[in-house]
């Protein structure tokens, strides 16, 4: 994929997240993989209105072209480095998928079928300063462990294969807390699938490869 093609894919992104109330303001920052770094949004950034020149191009820690990067890059570059598979990383901060991160509540992944493979491995990470090393590094430290991380007190990060995955998850995740909160307060009882039918579709049905993830 060229690297007009990634940044193209990466503005379509930004103002599907707007309008689809994935993202608001200027919280949140978005990547894609590119050769041996990453493209990235640059600092305070609109990601509805994102232009070419509203990325910044980075590699082992460095910023190496274009404005000044998010300040969370190097939570970006920790996804990249501990996963060679995943090719975009989305992080914003959309209202039912924070709210459920700012609170100790289970997000079930049992509902239907996109919940069940996209949030199959929900991973929490503890509040750290956004753009600090120290919120970087346990984003990596956690990076084998799932698709999926909710930072405490502070929004989401979601990443994949490449950025039309990432966008998938990142709205099923928010789809499915939505409706987990909804289902609460109206006192509706949803009935989640067993484990043995999720274990079943995950590794039988054939619906997508199954994901490796860290014993």
């Amino acid at each position: 994929m060229t690297k007009e093609i990634i940044l193209q894919d990466l503005q379509k992104t930004g103002k599907y997240m707007m309008d689809k109330d994935l993202a608001w303001g200027t919280a949140g920052n978005i990547s894609a993989r590119c050769e041996e770094g990453y493209f990235i949004s640059a600092t305070g950034t609109y990601l509805g209105e994102l232009e070419v020149e509203d990325f910044s191009y980075c590699e082992k820690g460095e910023h190496l072209v274009g404005k000044k990067p998010s300040k969370e890059f190097l939570m970006h570059e920790g996804i990249y480095e501990e996963r060679e598979e995943i090719g975009a990383v989305l992080h914003s901060s959309p209202f039912y998928s924070t709210l459920i991160a700012n609170t100790s509540l289970d997000l079930p992944s049992n509902y239907f079928v996109e919940a069940m493979y996209y949030l199959e491995k929900v991973v929490r990470i503890p509040y750290h300063h956004p753009g600090s090393k120290e919120l970087a590094q346990a984003v990596k430290s956690k990076a084998k462990e799932g698709n999926v991380f909710l930072l405490e007190n502070h929004g989401v990060i979601v990443c994949d294969v490449n950025i039309k995955e990432a966008r998938t998850a990142l709205q099923t995740l928010e789809y499915t807390a939505k409706m987990f909160i909804t289902a609460m307060e109206k006192g509706i009882q949803i009935n989640g699938l067993s484990e043995k039918t999720v274990h079943s579709f995950l590794h039988e049905a054939g619906y997508k490869p199954v994901r490796q993830w860290k014993k």
